[in-house]
């Protein structure tokens, strides 16, 4: 079941908050809260904010455990720009842009959990070294 949080007209430029939400996709939503509260930038709180409101409608509207939602989609759109003029030299003015987004987070229990511990093996994340190639010797091609 998808589960749908928004926060609409968000004060920070989609581009800036798009870095902060391409590194949660895919996390479980419990993991991706513990990233976005060391992340030091502006979109972090906005989306950890978004991030707590879908966890809160997935428990009290459809009665899912938060241990088991995965992010399946962060996705950061543009929402309008206010226009505003800011007086340059000799008279004339330069256009300022504040830009604002909609951040909409869909969470999911239809995606098993993986996380990165779990991905890495008993040698402690180092693969196998490849067999070597088998050399031949003049002598050995000889006999």
């Amino acid at each position: 079941m998808q589960v749908i949080a928004t926060h609409r007209y968000a004060r920070i430029s989609a581009f800036k908050a798009r870095e902060v939400s391409r590194e949660i996709q895919g996390l479980p939503a419990i993991d991706a809260l513990q990233q976005l509260a060391f992340i030091p930038k502006k979109a972090a709180p906005l989306i950890a904010k978004t991030l707590k409101s879908a966890i809160a409608n997935a428990e009290h509207n459809n009665n899912l455990r938060p241990e088991l939602l995965v992010i399946k989609e962060a996705v950061i759109g543009e929402a309008p720009t206010i226009k505003r003029i800011r007086p340059k030299a000799r008279g004339s003015a330069g256009p300022v842009r504040k830009r604002s987004s909609h951040i909409r987070i869909v969470l999911t229990d239809e995606v098993p959990i993986v996380r990165r511990a779990d991905k890495i093996s008993n040698s402690k994340g180092r693969k196998k070294p490849a067999p070597a190639p088998a050399v031949v010797t003049e002598i050995e091609q000889a006999s």
